[in-house]
């Protein structure tokens, strides 16, 4: 039969190409900024996306579980019922949330799975080192 060489070469190969084959199928979307989402939203609706901005400050409602995510020049109403949230989800923040962007009520709505948030302590310290 083979050589055992050629075996574990046959073998490495199978291996390395089923690890590359379930990195492509299942590489996430790029991060988007909300102008660049809201850009052409339609394009999106109904699927997985990860976009990022800052909370408009004072629109987080734990009654609804929503807030507002601002761009450059578009915003953008996300909903985090079902989201695992990490601490320091606050206004002026910058965040990162995975979801499905939906049209609702003639309005476009981001269901978010996930929403991190970037740590504020580096930012403040790199202010007051600049003072």
């Amino acid at each position: 039969m083979w050589a055992r060489r050629t075996r574990v070469l046959v073998i490495g190969a199978v291996l390395t190409l089923g690890l590359l084959a379930t990195v492509l199928l299942q590489s996430p979307a790029p991060t988007q900024t909300v102008d660049e989402l809201m850009a052409s939203p339609d394009d999106h609706v109904g699927r997985e996306v990860a976009v990022r901005g800052e909370v408009r400050d004072g629109t987080i409602d734990n009654n609804t579980m929503t807030f507002i995510l601002e761009g450059g020049s578009s915003s953008l109403t996300v909903r985090f019922t079902d989201a695992m949230v990490s601490n320091g989800l606050d206004d002026n923040r910058t965040v990162y949330a995975e979801g499905i962007l939906r049209y609702e009520d003639e309005a476009y709505v981001f269901d978010a799975t996930i929403i991190k948030t970037s740590c504020p302590s580096k930012y403040e310290e790199a202010a007051s080192d600049e003072e």
